[in-house]
Formats: structure tokens, C-alpha cells, sequence
């Protein structure tokens, strides 16, 4: 089964940056999705950005496009967010998920499309 942990998360000023990791683990396939959701109390998941590690394609929402990056280290299979201009509307819990896909079109920004789960991380954006 898949495991997934993230990590670098922290406090941030409005405008400034952080990088996320996601290390995943104990897969068996080589073609998956990991993405990266966002979640404050009281609101829905929210997709943020991923990558397809079959072809390395990336996809954001269009709330981060310009702001965020996901590239990932192939020597260690981590996964990283780049957050970038900071807003508060950034703060949230940082979680990372995979599944399996057949090409980037699979990597859905959506929850419900993913199985394997780390345990988060937090972030949180103060002015």
C-alpha cells in the first residue's frame, strides 16, 4: 500500500515563501498522481497542484497558477510544492495523496478520486 508523509510546513508572512516535501512509499506501480489538497476548518478539500510521475506533468488550480510550482526529486521520488506570494488565504493543512492513473488527464483535483493519504502538514500565512 501506498504511504505518502509530508513535511516543511510552518508560519509564513504574507508575500513570502515555503516549500512542502512529500515522500512517498510502499507502492507498487509506477504510474500514479500525487497531489497536493489544502483544507481549513469548517470547508471542503480543496485541490491545490500535482504531478503525473509517469510523464512528470504538472496541473494547478487556478487559485495557486502563478504562485505555486510541484516538481519532484527523481533520485527520491519527493514531491514538492514551491508557495510563493503568500496570501492568507494560503493557511490551511497541506495534505498529500496519490492513486494510480493512466496519464496526467486521471489527476483530478478532486478528494474522492484518491485512496492513499499522508497525515498533513500545517501551514499558516500571518500578516
Amino acid at each position: 500500500q501506498m504511504q505518502l508523509e509530508e513535511s516543511g510546513g510552518g508560519a509564513a508572512q504574507v508575500g513570502g515563501s515555503l516549500r512542502l516535501s512529500c515522500a512517498p512509499s510502499g507502492y507498487t506501480y509506477q504510474r500514479y498522481c500525487i497531489t497536493w489538497f489544502r483544507q481549513v476548518s469548517g470547508k471542503e478539500r480543496e485541490g491545490v497542484a500535482g504531478i503525473y510521475c509517469g510523464t512528470g506533468s504538472t496541473y494547478y488550480a487556478d487559485s495557486v497558477k502563478g504562485r505555486f510550482t510541484v516538481d519532484q526529486d527523481l533520485a527520491t521520488k519527493t514531491l514538492y510544492l514551491h508557495l510563493n506570494s503568500l496570501t492568507a488565504e494560503d493557511t490551511g493543512m497541506y495534505y498529500c495523496a496519490g492513486d494510480l492513473g493512466l496519464s496526467v488527464e486521471d489527476c483530478e483535483l478532486s478528494p474522492t478520486n484518491y485512496n492513499f493519504w499522508g497525515k498533513g502538514t500545517q501551514v499558516t500565512v500571518s500578516s
